[in-house]
């Protein structure tokens, strides 16, 4: 198949006209250390405990994909993930050649729920990159090739006044304009954190993510003391538990009408049926996509749920490195259709164990022409 005699091709053309034929596929731990701790409301991430998963066709071709393990937020660890990513390897390579709709379909039934999200992610990740370089197609024109480039926020984790002063003023300096703070731990220390922030980068947007720590009086009350202090945060996220859905309608409500402040649900939407609940009881602006926790066929269906009933998309990960997140960026670069980009985790790690892939300035990502998503592993042996 020849991409330049197919200018409008897409990935609903990909997935349904090509023939995928695996010649060898597994996957291997991807460690990497982390700059500081990751402290969010419901865990703590010393390090990067991930999934590698690479997959090569018959033609050549090798695509990569990324499992992200993150304790409270993926229901896997480490190595059941690499169990089931290596399942899933080995039922690709017994059953190739097929049609690659009809591979991803497998593969979802064999990684079905919320309890295999990350490694269904990590495998169609690397079947539809490896597929776009049979077709010689970078995947953002794909998506939509809509733009190559798009701007990122950059996380400041729980710690204390001085440590977010000290991170807020390095991004400032970086060029980041959108800070996204972790609070949902303690309200008094989250509001101590805020202030030191506004004090030493008073021009910059927020965004709060409270990972499921507040109940919904405190995160009313959060945004009545963020008001107070004449200022508002352009997006609060998932302030309350996944489960509360009727505090996430309240404070989603209370939020737009009295702050003008949208709510976005992230831990609450791990799935379409969620998705589809959040829309009927219009109990959030926006929906975070996240691709560990959906899956890239789920994620891409949940995308289209919200674009028809007009609510925000944010892109968002777990902690990943470079290739999950040059895939993500891939999505929404090439779709345009994400109003908060929050792909920051490989600036959080102290190694880039990824060659190729986006070239990063300062908070602008540039997604390369190269075919797929670009980026890749060394693997020993492969």
């Amino acid at each position: 198949m020849n991409s330049s005699t197919t200018p409008d091709f897409n990935l609903q053309n990909l997935m349904h006209t090509t023939t995928i034929d695996v010649k060898t596929a597994d996957s291997r731990p991807l460690n990497v250390p982390l700059k500081a701790p990751f402290i969010i409301a419901s865990s703590r991430l010393d390090k990067v405990e991930n999934v590698g998963i690479r997959i090569q066709l018959k033609n050549g071709c090798v695509g990569w994909g990324e499992s992200p393990i993150l304790p409270s937020v993926t229901a896997e660890n480490q190595l059941v993930a690499i169990t089931k990513a290596n399942e899933a390897c080995k039922f690709l390579k017994e059953i190739s050649p097929i049609n690659l709709m009809l591979g991803l379909n497998e593969i979802s039934g064999i990684l079905s729920g919320h309890e295999f999200a990350s490694v269904r992610s990590g495998v169609e990740m690397a079947l539809l990159d490896a597929a776009a370089k049979s077709i010689g197609i970078p995947l953002w024109r794909l998506f939509g090739g809509v733009s190559n480039t798009l701007t990122t926020d950059i996380t400041i984790p729980i710690g204390s006044a001085d440590e977010a002063s000290k991170l807020a003023l390095q991004y400032r300096e970086q060029g980041f304009k959108t800070l996204k703070c972790k609070v949902g731990k303690n309200l008094d220390a989250d509001i101590a954190v805020l202030n030191a922030i506004r004090e030493i980068y008073p021009c910059c947007s927020f965004i709060l993510d409270a990972n499921e720590g507040y109940t919904a009086e405190e995160a009313v009350e959060v945004l009545h003391k963020v008001h107070g202090m004449g200022f508002a945060p352009i997006l609060f996220e998932q302030p309350v538990h996944r489960d509360d859905w009727e505090g996430l309608g309240y404070v989603s409500r209370i939020a737009r009408e009295k702050y003008g402040v949208s709510v976005a649900a992230d831990e609450s939407c791990r799935s379409v049926a969620d998705a589809k609940k959040i829309l009927k009881e219009n109990s959030a602006g926006v929906i975070n996509i996240k691709l560990a926790k959906l899956g890239v066929l789920g994620a891409l269906e949940v995308i289209e749920l919200a674009k028809s009933s007009k609510l925000d998309l944010m892109i968002g990960g777990m902690v990943e490195t470079r290739l999950a997140m040059g895939f993500a960026g891939h999505l929404a670069a090439g779709m345009g259709c994400f109003k908060f980009v929050d792909l920051d985790t490989p600036l959080l790690l102290s190694e880039d164990p990824v060659f190729g892939g986006y070239e990063v300035y300062g908070s602008v990502y540039k997604l390369t022409d190269a075919s797929g998503h670009g980026g890749f592993l060394h693997w020993d042996n492969a």
